[in-house]
């Protein structure tokens, strides 16, 4: 049994298709990578799988429970969780604060919630700036910080949106080696990114999306030499 299972998916606004008949699952332990052109409805996707979004028709399973209709506290709880594209930390607290908000959800006592939080912080390479009010963060760590808040939660399975944008180089490879260590650690991951580095070094299987329909699906290899992918988004050069 697949642990996502995302069954011909649709929603509409003001009668238009953001998403349109989309199905594909996502296997425990993988990376998959949703791809496609800006406005292909990958966010919505997000939406729908994590509860902000009622799909209009087609339904979400996770480990074999579906999922549409549930809130997305509710949809967390069961272990699925998400970072936005976006990212907005809790401005007026510690990073450590930040995080500690988010164990409470598996957490008991601020004891056992500041040890689980401390740990996701030495993982995620924030340790140092624990004591720091979040909104003083550049964007490089901010980006790192809802990981940290997202994998606080103890997630089998965790939505990344482009948690690598606007990072620099070294940036980049620092967020990609916490990209494999999540990976490592068993929890599977589903990632929204528009870096095709990125993608192709950490990607196990790529669905892309044109339109708000999936118009291709497989291995990175196969996707990137796919003639409809390259014509609607990679372009000639890749």
């Amino acid at each position: 049994m697949s642990l996502l299972n995302v069954d011909n998916v649709s929603i509409f606004f003001g009668g238009l298709a953001a998403v349109s008949n989309v199905s594909f699952d996502v296997e425990k332990g993988e990376i998959l990578a949703i791809i496609g052109p800006n406005g292909a409805g990958k966010t919505t996707l997000f939406n729908i799988v994590n509860g902000f979004y009622a799909p209009s028709k087609g339904k979400v399973s996770f480990n074999g429970e579906v999922i549409s209709g549930l809130k997305p506290h509710q949809i967390c709880r069961r272990g699925l969780a998400r970072t936005f594209q976006v990212v907005k930390p809790l401005q007026r607290m510690s990073v450590l604060d930040n995080v500690i908000a988010s164990s409470f959800l598996r957490c008991d006592t601020k004891a056992k919630a500041e040890a689980v939080s401390r740990e996701v912080l030495q993982f995620t390479g924030l340790t140092e700036d624990a004591d720091i009010i979040s909104k003083g963060l550049p964007l490089g760590k901010r980006k790192r910080l809802e990981i940290a808040r997202a994998l606080a939660t103890g997630p089998e399975l965790i939505l990344l949106d482009e948690s690598f944008a606007g990072l620099n180089p070294a940036e980049l490879d620092v967020s990609i080696e916490i990209i494999r260590g999540i990976k490592a650690r068993g929890i599977t991951i589903m990632i929204i990114e528009h870096h095709m580095k990125v993608i192709m070094a950490i990607s196990d299987r790529i669905v892309v999306l044109n339109h708000g329909q999936k118009i291709a699906a497989g291995l990175p290899a196969e996707v990137a030499s796919n003639p409809t992918v390259v014509e609607a988004y990679l372009g000639a050069e890749h």
